[in-house]
């Protein structure tokens, strides 16, 4: 599934490689479109001191709660927003030097149980990054037609057992609806069957696929990256970390599509976690960084 930050002391995905690709300096305008515990956020402040400004934005209460007080001895240098990233160009009136998009989902959603990211820990079936707003996973697994719960869980899982995992599923909940990651993930597992990816448990394409589903994570992301290029300054950058195939390759065609137009493509081929960082942080080992730069 990914994760933003290490399980490990919350450490951010590709810090190093992440700042070095946004060419981060002192001065000027940047935006973390997905600060969640602000990792991320804190090396920007510092390396852009004295001047450098920072927008932080998360749909997340909690984690822009959470951004808030790590980043607090910046002062008025960073200002926080409720939002999702999507937003940035409503929100952000100055043209940025940088935008960092971290598309993975942090350590705090996924080891709180009771957000119900995760299969391995009891809590409800939510998956929501914004818990006030929208559906939850267990409204899609308890309502959903069979045939269109097999369509979500191939289409955003890539699950090759969607139709058997879609049928244990609706047949599991003519007994009961489902209230709580473990029931699901078992009955999941039961479906799946072994995992030909070693060490990929069988529940995983299909928690995924609900994620994606609940928070529309690739609903317009495309659009969404174009709109926030455009909001660049002249030799602004723009950095995106994705954590599965879908997003990534969204993110790919995207920046691609504007290297033809305005932009250079500063990664031809996707910046990987090392073999340190996997092993401090094995939830890193999805990760693919792609930045793209506004010609000036």
């Amino acid at each position: 599934m990914g994760s933003s930050e290490g399980a490990r002391g919350h450490e951010p995905v590709l810090l190093a490689e992440a700042l070095e690709l946004l060419a981060v300096s002192p001065g000027g305008l940047w935006v973390d479109g997905t600060v969640g515990l602000g990792g991320h956020a804190e090396e920007v402040l510092r390396r852009s001191a004295p001047g450098g400004r920072l927008v932080a934005f998360d749909r997340d209460a909690e984690a822009l709660s959470r951004a808030r007080a790590r980043l607090a001895p910046f002062g008025e240098r960073v200002r926080f927003e409720h939002a999702d990233f999507r937003e940035i160009p409503a929100r952000v009136e100055e043209p940025p030097r940088g935008v960092l998009l971290d598309l993975g989902v942090s350590s705090m959603q996924l080891d709180t149980a009771a957000r119900g990211f995760s299969f391995n820990a009891e809590g409800p079936l939510d998956m929501r990054m914004d818990p006030s707003a929208g559906f939850t996973a267990a409204e899609l697994v308890n309502r959903l037609p069979e045939r269109e719960l097999a369509d979500l869980v191939y289409r955003w899982g890539e699950e090759g057992a969607s139709r058997r995992i879609a049928r244990a599923i609706v047949d599991a909940r003519r007994r009961r609806h489902f209230t709580t990651t473990t029931e699901l993930a078992a009955v999941v597992r039961r479906a799946a069957g072994r995992s030909r990816r070693p060490g990929l448990d069988p529940a995983t394409r299909t928690f995924q696929a609900l994620r994606i589903a609940v928070n529309r994570e690739l609903e317009g992301l495309g659009a969404a990256l174009e709109s926030i290029a455009g909001t660049l300054e002249g030799g602004g950058r723009l950095a995106v970390i994705a954590f599965h195939s879908l997003e990534d390759r969204e993110v790919k065609h995207t920046l691609r599509a504007l290297a033809t137009r305005g932009f250079r493509l500063l990664t031809k081929k996707p910046v990987r976690p090392g073999e340190d960082e996997v092993r401090r942080n094995p939830r890193a080992r999805s990760a693919r960084l792609r930045a793209i730069e506004r010609v000036p």
